[in-house]
């Protein structure tokens, strides 16, 4: 009996399971990614409320290190050891590296004002809310965009670090605006590739696995909002 022969009933029913998986881990995806946001969010409103940690932390160059070493720790960690680690362990660790980017973040609170941080966090949920849509829901595959992207991605990050040491104002403007392609095109490819992790994840550790997806939507959405900045925040005086 072909497909399209079987009862529209019986097709629903075969269908269902794994719709109502997908749109479970998606659920938690989600749900996780918009608390990481939400402790960041918290942390970096407290640091930047706290002068002494400031100075502490901008007067110490190697605690300023040690705090981004400690949040590539954590992202190795979480990416490569999804497959031995307990929900409980990635929920703390992810919860952890959401803090310390807040430590990071607090920087930028007091480097902008208040209003364009807020109107370019609205832009960028609408933003990456439409492109994680797209990536979801769209039926082409955005499969041959992973290396483009991964190859764009190595070039801001190197790009990022020659900035560093070369003030110059093109190249930040350049850097910031491959950097919004960059991470625009990788919200919508995480988006389906979470969506497919679902059918493919293993059914004990799904909870893990939403962890790790929500910090690769994390990071797409902390870095599209980063580099917008950059285009429309106004820096205090």
């Amino acid at each position: 009996m072909a497909y399209q022969d079987i009862p529209t009933d019986a097709r629903f029913a075969t269908a269902l399971p794994a719709a109502e998986r997908v749109n479970a881990f998606l659920r938690a995806v989600y749900g996780w990614m918009c608390a990481g946001l939400a402790i960041t969010a918290t942390s970096a409103w407290f640091i930047a409320g706290s002068p002494v940690i400031v100075r502490a932390v901008a007067s110490n160059r190697l605690l300023f290190w040690m705090l981004m070493g400690a949040q590539l720790g954590l992202v190795v960690v979480l990416s490569t050891r999804v497959e031995k680690m307990a929900s409980s362990t990635a929920s703390l660790l992810f919860a952890g590296y959401s803090a310390l980017t807040g430590v990071t973040m607090a920087f930028v609170l007091l480097a902008f004002t208040g209003e364009s941080i807020a109107n370019t966090f609205f832009v960028t949920a609408g933003m990456f809310g439409g492109l994680a849509a797209y990536g979801t829901m769209t039926r082409r595959s955005l499969a041959g965009m992973g290396s483009f992207l991964f190859m764009g991605l190595i070039g801001v990050v190197l790009a990022s670090v020659v900035g560093i040491f070369w003030h110059s104002d093109a190249l930040q403007f350049v850097i910031s605006f491959i950097g919004v392609i960059v991470f625009s095109g990788l919200a919508a490819y995480d988006a389906q590739r979470l969506k497919a992790m679902a059918l493919t994840s293993p059914g004990g550790q799904t909870g893990t696995y939403a962890i790790v997806g929500a910090l690769a939507l994390y990071l797409d959405f902390i870095n599209l909002f980063l580099f917008l900045l950059r285009f429309t925040g106004s820096r205090r005086d």
